[in-house]
């Protein structure tokens, strides 16, 4: 056994649907393990958003794709001596089984530390894994592995329908779902057979419970069981799109042993090291039961369980990896106990996912086997009515809990039998109409137990609707709300009649009343011993299930709190979660107390040990004002957690909480758009001509003014919601409609929609009005294209000087004007030396980690000194000097959402993104399209060029495609233009024709290696056309791009870099 010193770590890459933050968390808790054995870590992980790949957590990072060709270049080049697989989800683990398999790993000598590869593949190939669980007698659905078609149909008519298809090898349900008959069998096999040369039918055992257990095991045999939970939804749901309860509450005592110890037996007959979770299906009437899938790595369950409990999984795990017994580890928590205690809880924990299924053109909202959501939240109570109500406001879709809710569902019983992301408020309405327990446990199979409690909420609801006045509400009966988790907002709602209150002066009656009577939450710690060890831990919640608070206040000023960034969500992700936790270094580094307030399980911001103290619960302004009342702070950042405390800002300035750097106000005038446009003509800024509109007439005038295309937004939005371009009077209309719904109280602004414009951004940090810091991008794409989901170049390649020096310009008068002291970032639009400005956002904006960390210079350490009251240095100006390039690119993850259009518009679409670092700008481009999926085309690409500008932007980059060999198909308008201009390609048809060759079946027979369409959206054919094309592509695996100056960005890339160019070099090397 040699000595293992240097330990490479692979990362998870881009944040997509199905594996998010939680490998964020999980990789910087293994990372963290290895610093403190004194090891020397290597990470490869392009996600430059991450905390992991910032400065000082592991020794040497690498922002490179993770994939076999590239991580051989790293271990040729460093040597390591052990390598970690199971930190970054799946995407980590199929490359590691890769190199085990190409025999990459024997050659360069590195060893699998952890659970060994022969284990992973065992749990990983569903045959294998099935005869090896048979061996120890352990009972797997039936199911039998199809290759081909002939096999799937085979299969089916063994085992009978209804059954399931699953794809092996394939994160969160890709490719798998139910079938009832053979025509929906051939359907879902043939775009399952596009992701997996093999795939599993199975017996059907919808409507069981569905239960998992958490287990880690050492080398030498011991094995503890850390948590097991049980989905609110019956089988047929994926684990990622049920809400799930900690611990389980309906599993009778021998149900739970009886599980736990079949955990047991099949995690040591598979040989796993470190940390692995074992899912089963219940069936509720006997105690029959099946091992559906065993999962030989941390998973987005581990992550949940770990902030469940408080014993930190992933960092025991990879303690485990090293060759550690579990005797021998400290519990990091409880720091008396070894981490050979299983945890026992008296709370429960409620994790509820979070869908934004709205910002999908065409999307299935039905919910089921394959995972469609984007992020995730964890509630925590004493009860599960007060744990589910606190989830359902966390989640942040505009819902007070489960009753008080303003929603119209349609069809009541057709959301029970099929459900949507709305069902759990389909069961409120159905509590409303009448029904049942029984009858709703008849529909949905969801366990009476949760029904029963569901009901109880439903009943004071009633209770409450009886008052008109709060003061009416008995102390008894306001105890009781409080109990089950209502919040002052709903009972204000319920039992406040008078209708010239607004919604937040009832919450405000009913808070004041509240606290006259003495009726204040407490705070509780979890204590991952229940009681029976003493543990001081900081790990927090609030809850009026109590007597006593467990923590001393020292109320000395000292603390200063951070308000987190809530739920993932496309449009606000890790990014912000690396703000936050740079916010808390720092406060901890000047010497002053650090608070998060955050509810999302898969962040590092809510780890244990990432600050002083951690309040794991709702980012509400109740809330938040309950803690700043205990701890009495120096002052709340709002600046980085995202748009959610910064509409926390004006509330909490009128109850007078102090607000570090940026006032309020200032916040206010930059958010409201008519206060900032106003402010921009004082300041002579140049921005597109725009209206704010309450009527429709004043919309028809200023549309003969500007016409067409125009831009449609409300005020207050997070990442474009309901923004849209319009380009005539029928589109207008449509949207005005939809626009009105989102902002009641702020009006709708048309702005001219300038086309062929570049978009530009600049990230900055001021202090009393003056910039200290800033960094200013380009996008690739022409404006048009949401900056989320947009490629960034920075430092900007191809701006002009005099365009730079007006952006610093209007950056400062801004900052001067608005009083800034902390991040704000603004993007303009320029176009032939035109510059505009479109908004200006006063708090950390989603591209500060990437500037920051291609500057090598801490934009966020820099903003919380200040706020802080720290006087700062200017950055020197030799800083942005820079001899290379990054590029952050987006990750969309159109394959898990079914039928949804997969083009980009001006609504952000993209769930994670990458940033790649190169020596020039086509290196760094390369990289970064590799690390979010896509491939170097090996022969065919098709090209659908769309409208004319298009046609005569991908010119150029074709004619290169040719001379490197490439062959090119085109649709009939695309070959024409070609052929006009010297260029031969082969015409194929369009989907609609029943002509050979036809397009459909070239995608089919993966025949074509690439995809570049352009939408053209004029006439409905070409939009079905269009659709089909992409959606095809999507389904089949084939990789897409659906922007010319993408496209082209990306053909010039791989015609000029040759793959001996490409520099494999880490973070630390580009000086």
């Amino acid at each position: 056994m040699k000595e293992i010193n240097k330990i490479l770590l692979l990362g998870s890459g881009a944040l997509k649907i199905g594996q998010a933050g939680e490998f964020d968390y999980s990789g910087s808790q293994a990372l963290k393990a290895i610093r403190e054995e004194g090891k020397y870590s290597v990470l490869i992980n392009p996600n430059i958003a991450t905390v992991q790949t910032s400065e000082g957590v592991a020794d040497k990072i690498y922002y490179l794709p993770v994939t076999p060709e590239y991580v051989e270049e790293v271990i040729k080049k460093e040597r390591p001596d052990g390598i970690l697989l199971s930190f970054g989800g799946q995407t980590a683990l199929n490359c590691g089984v890769e190199l085990y398999q190409k025999g990459i790993l024997e050659k360069y000598d590195v060893q699998v530390l952890g659970t060994p590869v022969q284990a992973i593949i065992d749990t990983e190939d569903r045959e294998i894994f099935a005869n090896k669980l048979h061996e120890i007698g352990v009972k797997t659905p039936r199911s039998i592995a199809a290759n081909d078609m002939d096999e799937a149909i085979a299969a089916s008519k063994e085992l009978g329908f209804p059954i399931i298809v699953r794809a092996a090898y394939t994160l969160g349900g890709l490719g798998s779902g139910f079938c009832s008959d053979e025509e929906e069998l051939r359907k879902l096999a043939a775009s399952a057979f596009s992701y997996s040369p093999q795939i599993l039918v199975e017996e059907s055992l919808k409507g069981w419970k569905e239960v998992e257990y958490e287990v880690v095991r050492d080398q030498y045999d011991n094995c503890i069981t850390v948590c097991n939970m049980e989905n609110f939804d019956p089988l047929g749901i994926h684990t990622g799109e049920s809400i799930v309860v900690a611990p389980s509450q309906t599993l009778s005592n021998s149900e739970y042993h009886k599980l736990r110890a079949i955990a047991i037996k099949i995690i040591r007959h598979i040989g796993i090291v470190g940390e692995c979770n074992v899912q089963y299906t219940l069936d509720p009437n006997s105690e029959d039961y099946r091992v559906i899938e065993v999962n030989a790595r941390l998973s987005r369950s581990s992550a949940l369980a770990s902030k469940a409990t408080g014993y930190p999984l992933a960092f025991v795990a990879a303690k485990l990896g090293l060759g550690y017994g579990l005797h021998e580890i400290k519990n990091s928590v409880t720091k008396i106990t070894t981490a050979c205690f299983e945890p026992a809880l008296d709370y429960v924990v409620c994790k509820i996912p979070r869908w934004d299924l709205t910002k999908f053109e065409g999307v299935s909202k039905l919910i089921g086997s394959s995972m469609k959501s984007v992020g995730e939240i964890m509630a925590i109570g004493r009860t599960f009515e007060e744990a589910i109500q606190k989830g359902l406001r966390m989640v942040g879709q505009g819902m007070h809990g489960f009753v008080g809710n303003k929603i119209e569902i349609p069809d009541v019983d057709e959301e029970l039998i099929n459900p949507t992301d709305k069902r759990i408020f389909a069961i409120a309405e159905a509590f409303d109409k009448g029904y049942t327990v029984n009858k709703i446990h008849e529909m949905t199979r969801i366990d009476r137990w949760f029904l029963e409690r569901l009901q109880n909420i439903n009943n004071l609801k009633n209770e409450l609707n009886k008052y008109s006045t709060i003061t009416g509400v008995s102390s008894v009966l306001l105890k009781q709300a409080k109990q089950m988790g209502f919040s002052d907002f709903q009972i204000g709602r319920l039992a406040i009649k008078d209708g010239k209150l607004s919604a937040h002066q009832k919450m405000l009656a009913v808070r004041e009343y509240r606290k006259g009577l003495g009726l204040v939450p407490y705070v509780k710690q979890i204590d991952t011993l229940a009681g029976e060890y003493p543990a001081m831990t900081n790990y927090l919640y609030v809850t009026y299930n109590g007597a006593e608070n467990d923590v001393r206040y020292e109320q000395d000023g000292r603390s200063v709190i951070v308000l987190g960034s809530g739920a993932y969500r496309i449009g606000s992700s890790v990014e912000f979660d690396w703000c936050g936790v740079s916010a808390l270094n720092t406060i901890k580094k000047s010497g002053y107390r650090s608070v998060m307030i955050n509810y999302n399980p898969e962040t590092v911001s809510t780890d244990y040990d990432t600050c002083d103290r951690l309040y794991f619960d709702e980012l509400s302004f109740e809330r938040v004002m309950d803690i700043v009342e205990l701890e009495e702070p120096k002052g709340v950042i709002v600046s980085t957690g995202g748009q959610i405390p910064n509409n926390l800002a004006m509330r909490l300035k009128e109850q007078h909480v102090n607000i570090l750097g940026t006032s309020a106000d200032s916040i206010d005038r930059a958010e409201d758009r008519q206060k900032f446009s106003t402010m921009c003509d004082q300041l002579g800024i140049d921005q597109p001509r725009w209206k704010e509109l309450t009527n429709m007439e004043d919309i028809y005038k200023f549309v003969d003014e500007v016409g067409f295309p125009l831009l449609i937004r409300p005020s207050y939005v997070l990442s474009g919601a309901a923004m849209n371009v319009v380009s005539n009077r029928e589109e207008l209309v449509h949207f005005l409609e939809l626009a009105a719904e989102v902002s009641k109280d702020h009006p709708v602004v048309v702005t001219e929609f300038i086309e062929q414009a570049k978009e530009v951004e600049i990230d900055a940090v001021a202090q009393n009005g003056e910039v200290k810091a800033y960094a200013i991008s380009e996008h690739v794409e022409f404006a048009g294209v949401h900056s989320g989901d947009a490629t960034i170049v920075f430092p900007a390649q191809k701006l002009y000087v005099e365009t730079m020096r007006r952006i610093k310009k209007i950056a400062r008068a801004i900052a001067r004007e608005l009083n800034i002291s902390g991040p704000f970032n603004m993007q303009f639009l320029a176009k032939d030396n035109d510059i505009k400005g479109i908004e200006c956002n006063l708090r950390a904006s989603r591209s500060f980690p990437f500037v920051s960390k291609v500057l090598k210079y801490n934009f966020i350490e820099m903003a919380t000194r200040i706020m802080l009251g720290e006087h700062v240095q200017e950055l020197n100006k030799s800083v942005f000097d820079l001899d290379y390039v990054g590029v952050k690119a987006s990750q969309f993850s159109f394959a898990r959402l079914l039928k949804a259009d997969p083009v980009l518009g001006v609504d952000m679409s993209s769930t994670g993104e990458v940033g790649c670092i190169g020596e020039n700008y086509y290196e760094a481009i390369l990289k970064s399209m590799i690390s979010v999926g896509h491939r170097i085309p090996e022969k065919n690409i098709l090209i659908s060029s769309g409208p004319s500008r298009s046609k005569v932007e991908l010119l150029n980059s074709t004619k290169m495609l040719i001379s490197k060999g490439y062959n090119i198909f085109a649709t009939a308008g695309t070959a024409k233009f070609f052929e006009e201009n010297g260029i031969d390609v082969t015409v194929l048809h369009w989907p609609d024709e029943q002509k050979e060759p036809n397009i459909m079946d070239y995608l089919r027979n993966k025949k074509i290696d690439m995809v570049i369409n352009i939408p053209k959206n004029y006439t409905k054919r070409e939009l079905d056309n269009g659709y089909k094309i992409r959606r095809a592509a999507v389904d089949y695996n084939i990789p897409l791009i659906t922007n010319a100056r993408l496209a082209s960005a990306f053909i010039y890339a791989i015609c000029k870099v040759d793959k001996s160019d490409i520099a494999i070099k880490a973070w630390d090397e580009y000086k």
